[in-house]
């Protein structure tokens, strides 16, 4: 059975691509799982960019295959902000909470129809010798008046699914997993590893 590393350290992440990668035919391993202690400067300006840096960069380190993402909260009303910079928006050390505060600060008095967001996956897997594809998943929705929900992580309290009307943080771990932008780029990456090494040139992006 061939090994795949998940590269990233973040605990939200590891669990959700745990469970959505449950039956998937390789060894499934953390950085902690190989005592790989690295961190990879996110320099790209796109979520495709910053995917790929940190899956070749860490394919190279380790010598395995590995799967690396980015992701983010797109707020069409702040021009597409947080976007790359959701996970240190405001400052790497400033909490969610806070983070909230400004954003509701910054929409306040705005309508639901005006309040479209998105969520926003690109996952890259790479080999060590440079090979790689791309694949992207995204989610449609709204920011909340106020967080809900104790589900999920990062901005998943204050992204509303409509149809739902619920928020991401307040979804059953398996309705979100089937519906989020991580969920869908992982299925796209899930069909990719199944046929790997692909067939074709490297860097294709496919998108759902």
């Amino acid at each position: 059975m061939r090994a795949l590393l998940l590269a990233t350290t973040n605990r939200g992440k590891l669990k959700e691509f745990r469970a959505i990668f449950a039956d998937l035919p390789y060894q499934v391993l953390s950085l902690n799982d190989i005592k790989l202690d690295m961190d990879v400067e996110e320099t790209g300006t796109t979520f495709r960019e910053n995917a790929e840096l940190k899956a070749l960069t860490y394919a190279h380190a380790s010598g395995m295959l590995s799967l690396a993402d980015d992701s983010g909260l797109e707020i069409d009303a702040l021009g597409g902000a947080p976007g790359v910079y959701s996970a240190r928006f405001l400052g790497p050390g400033v909490s969610y909470e806070e983070r909230f505060r400004i954003i509701f600060e910054q929409l306040r008095g705005l309508p639901m129809e005006q309040r479209t967001a998105r969520f926003r996956c690109v996952i890259t897997v790479a080999e060590p010798g440079g090979d790689h594809r791309s694949v992207e998943g995204t989610i449609e929705g709204v920011i909340a008046e106020a967080p809900r929900g104790e589900n999920g992580f990062g901005y998943d309290p204050i992204f509303l699914v409509p149809e739902l009307g619920k928020t991401t943080a307040e979804l059953e771990p398996e309705k979100k997993h089937r519906i989020s932008h991580r969920g869908k780029a992982a299925r796209l990456a899930l069909e990719l590893l199944k046929d790997w090494p692909p067939s074709g040139s490297s860097g294709n992006t496919l998108q759902k």
